[in-house]
């Protein structure tokens, strides 16, 4: 049985409300939940202590993200019962959580892109005329007694991702939270944005607070985490008072695979990728894509990218290694047409693309994955069938209509080639899993007519180890077919056991090259920090 942890709790902290520790802060109790006829949860049972992290488990799909919306008010379970300090807890809506003290951060951002980060905390939560200064001034202390730094004053859309993620950490925590639940908090962040986040949560739980985290890296379950619950298909299959010592058998039982290599925690998805043989030693290759000198210069006048010359060949993979904020994202906007380099020229073969547009750069057998596969990916609302041929609708179109017999019949094709696990072609994009949902993208895209080139930005950001492992062998049989591959990625052990060779950003320039292998780890590491020779 779990010994909760004794907390002295400071009534006045920011972050929580007293509460008894002897018994738990908040508990589920037979709980099912189903969305049609299809069973997210069965019959769970779990509790949550005041001063414990509690982590969930599980691949996606697992039912985690419906458990913590069901603590949350969005859905409301199908069977069973809640209680919070012991009494009946059955809200109606997100708006009886926040009155109950419960602050959620979701996987996906809830931000207004166009507004300043202080009017987005503030939204809601004042009313009549506000002092933004005062009140920013009051935020900004909550955010730095937690190691968030925040600009108050800049505008959300001009933010980084990790910037973004530190917005809506510190929208909860304003809320004085004696339940936080954060779903895939990390999956965004910078590695040192990593380590200070789950500071964050070791302080909120110290104050007395239960915090719920769903994450897939098992090393922030090693370094953070009091207790884990291993959720499959919708039942809990595994629990832990001791996680730390327990990985690969909390991984066994997340994926039914065997047992894990001791010290794979950080790499989990790639570990069962076989060897690869660098393109050096195969032949054949040509060149698939050039940048000359590439160059991006911002509105404001800061230069992001600087004089860029880099070559991937056919059949090569091709890694981008650095901190996320230096130049990367703007790379990819603009290889994918949503941003046009202010100097230098890039190619496609012997197709100059330089300042062609998204329809163009398909034409030319480039296939991208973005970075952020909601704003730019994918349209939720849109079925699976409709998100699969985004980039060449045309092709089923007939006197001005779409055949959608024939569309369909195709999507249910690369659904089950690409295994993209959904209700069928005609069920909305947003319904599927964050794993699916990158299958689905990554099926439009490798499917590209005459694909030459694929740009895959993160493409394994927020996703379990099994759908991590999917993404990357599909990426791998692509380049085995001849593709050139850019791929950019915060996880340096991914990029490692995937490409062929490593070339490193720091603010916006190519610092180094190096062949993907472990043992030059340390010596990418340096370059990423901006450790040059």
């Amino acid at each position: 049985m779990y010994n909760k942890k004794e907390v002295a709790v400071d009534a006045t902290s920011p972050t929580c409300s007293t509460t008894p520790n002897d018994a738990a802060l908040f508990s589920m109790r037979g709980i099912s939940k189903s969305f049609g006829d299809f069973p997210a949860l069965e019959d769970i049972d779990i509790a949550f202590f005041a001063g414990e992290v509690h982590c969930l488990l599980g691949e996606n799909g697992a039912g985690k993200s419906t458990l913590c919306n069901l603590i949350f008010g969005v859905h409301a379970p199908s069977t069973g019962e809640m209680q919070l300090d012991n009494a009946p807890y059955a809200p109606d809506g997100p708006r009886i959580a926040l009155a109950h003290n419960i602050a959620m951060v979701h996987q996906h951002f809830s931000l207004i892109n166009e507004l300043s980060v202080i009017d987005n905390l503030l939204l809601g939560q004042q009313f009549g005329k506000i002092d933004r200064k005062a009140e920013a001034v009051k935020i900004t202390a909550l955010a730095a007694e937690f190691g968030l730094e925040l600009a108050p004053f800049e505008i959300v859309g001009d933010l980084s991702v990790g910037q973004r993620q530190r917005v809506e950490i510190v929208k909860c925590l304003m809320q004085r939270p004696r339940l936080l639940i954060l779903d895939e908090p990390t999956a965004v962040l910078l590695p040192g944005e990593i380590d200070s986040l789950l500071g964050v949560c070791r302080t909120v739980a110290d104050n007395g607070c239960a915090v719920v985290m769903v994450t897939h890296k098992l090393a922030e379950i090693k370094q953070i985490a009091d207790r884990v619950t291993v959720l499959r298909e919708g039942k809990i299959v595994r629990r832990s008072d001791a996680p730390a010592e327990q990985i690969p058998d909390l991984v066994r039982a997340m994926i039914q695979k065997s047992p894990l290599m001791a010290g794979a925690e950080t790499s989990l998805g790639v570990q069962n990728l076989p060897p690869r043989t660098p393109r050096s030693l195969q032949g054949g290759s040509r060149e698939v894509m050039q940048l000359d000198g590439l160059s991006l210069v911002d509105p404001i006048g800061v230069r992001r990218l600087n004089a860029l010359t880099l070559t991937v060949e056919s059949g090569e993979i091709v890694g981008i290694a650095g901190v996320e904020g230096n130049g990367q994202s703007e790379l990819g906007a603009i290889l994918s047409g949503m941003e046009t380099a202010t100097e230098g020229r890039w190619f496609v073969g012997q197709t100059e693309l330089t300042h062609a547009n998204a329809r163009k750069i398909t034409a030319a057998g480039v296939g991208i994955v973005p970075e952020d596969r909601h704003q730019v990916g994918a349209i939720g609302q849109m079925s699976v069938a409709d998100n699969l041929f985004l980039n060449r609708m045309h092709q089923f179109a007939r006197f001005g209509l779409i055949d959608r017999v024939r569309q369909q019949q195709t999507a249910s094709d690369f659904i089950d080639q690409y295994d993209v696990r959904t209700q069928g072609p005609h069920a909305s994009f947003a319904s599927l899993s964050g794993g699916n949902q990158q299958k689905a993208v990554l099926a439009r895209e490798l499917t590209t007519p005459n694909l030459k080139f694929l740009l895959a930005a993160q493409p394994t950001r927020g996703l379990d180890v099994g759908a991590i492992e999917a993404v990357y062998r599909r990426i791998r049989a692509a380049a085995d077919t001849g593709v050139g591959v850019l791929l950019i990625s915060s996880e340096l052990d991914e990029l490692i056991a995937v490409a062929d060779r490593i070339i490193v950003f720091y603010r916006g320039q190519i610092v180094g090259t190096h062949s993907a292998s472990p043992q030059n780890r340390d010596a990418i590491g340096a370059l990423m920090s901006g450790q040059l020779p």
